[in-house]
């Protein structure tokens, strides 16, 4: 009965002070009545495995190494560092070469986040794990193309392969090889009818990173206007090796939409030509297409796949004019060798590389294959 009084008092209080005030209840929260939403986040956009590009109107960028912070921290890094050197360029494809323990799918889904936050059309990706970059701490490069709306390139563009220089000691000194590989290289652009200061883009694939220093210097002086990429293939590879491939502009005057040439005073690649001149108006470029297990058929599986891919963007394996492939073993660089040989013109086969590498996004892939294929 006190309790009750001591409300009819507050009442009473309140109507003496100018009118009987409402009494307010605590206000039930609609909100809370309302059964609490699962947010969901939203998963990356699937990166296209095949885009299109002009030409003549292609550029070539290798992104800055960092040591700062882990993967994920470098590969926002570095496709900052893409979007200033790309501008307003559209860019169409990512080879993206990873060191370390760090998963290869987390660059894939950066790179779809990225471009989808900058409403930018999204590129084809090939993930490769290296052995090491050329930086202590570096975790990640990216070798990328952009397509502009300035024509660059009237005279169309060259693809030449890896001159590949190996010896069978692990622990040779790769400094000598990187040479021997340049100098092939070097005649591989004169063959092609260019020259050292049209080279665009350089990547050379060592088995080791030490001693390097003076070499890269050489090739940055060699070709000013090249990107520049180094990149170690394996942690613990079987043998010494160097190969170094290239991309170059083509002086203008020349005709053919593709001309596949191998070069006299060079090693002969079964399977492989040495040089392809690329005066199509458009290129086809793919993302890696991986082979799952470690069989004949497994590798057809892959090559089908690839075949599927181009037939999509209306071109063919015959307008295949280069041909990057990344095995983990040597058994697996014998199989792709095997197989691609039913797969393209023996006669007129594409250029390219084919060298071991640590890694690929799966634990059961036996190589990757990405392509350049031409298109009117």
């Amino acid at each position: 009965m006190a309790q009750i009084s001591g409300i009819h008092r507050a009442l009473w209080l309140a109507a003496g002070m100018g009118g009987l005030a409402m009494v307010a209840w605590p206000a039930r929260d609609k909100k809370a009545d309302k059964e609490e939403q699962t947010q969901v986040l939203q998963l990356p956009k699937e990166l296209p495995s095949v885009v299109v590009g002009e030409t003549r109107r292609l550029s070539f960028y290798v992104t800055p190494l960092s040591a700062k912070g882990l993967l994920s921290q470098q590969v926002r890094d570095a496709l900052k560092a893409l979007e200033r050197q790309a501008g307003t360029d559209t860019v169409l494809e990512i080879r993206a070469f990873v060191a370390g323990s760090g998963d290869l799918r987390r660059v894939r889904d950066l790179v779809s986040e990225t471009f989808t936050e900058r409403r930018q059309p999204l590129p084809a990706i090939s993930l490769i794990q290296a052995g090491g970059l050329a930086l202590t701490g570096a975790q990640v490069v990216l070798e990328a193309v952009a397509g502009g709306r300035k024509e660059l390139h009237p005279g169309g563009l060259a693809w030449l392969s890896a001159q590949v220089a190996t010896s069978e000691d692990p622990l040779s000194p790769v400094s000598p090889l990187a040479e021997k590989s340049l100098a092939g290289l070097r005649q591989a652009a004169k063959a092609a009818g260019t020259e050292a200061g049209r080279v665009l883009r350089v990547t050379c694939f060592v088995s080791a990173l030490d001693g390097l220093n003076p070499t890269r210097q050489q090739v940055a002086a060699a070709y000013p206007r090249a990107a520049v990429n180094f990149v170690q293939t394996q942690r613990e590879p079987l043998r010494a090796v160097s190969g170094c491939e290239a991309v170059a502009e083509l002086p203008e005057g020349g005709s053919g939409r593709l001309q596949l040439l191998n070069v006299e005073g060079l090693a002969p690649v079964p399977g492989e030509s040495q040089i392809a001149r690329v005066r199509a108006p458009r290129v086809v470029f793919t993302g890696g297409q991986v082979s799952f297990g470690y069989e004949d058929q497994d590798a057809r599986l892959a090559f089908e796949r690839i075949h599927k891919e181009l037939e999509r963007a209306g071109v063919t394996p015959r307008d295949v004019a280069f041909a990057r492939f990344y095995p983990l073993s040597q058994k697996i660089a014998d199989q792709v060798r095997r197989v691609r040989a039913a797969f393209f013109d023996a006669a007129l086969p594409p250029a390219g590389s084919l060298l071991l590498f640590e890694g690929l996004p799966s634990l059961d892939a036996g190589f990757a294959v990405d392509v350049v294929a031409v298109k009117d």
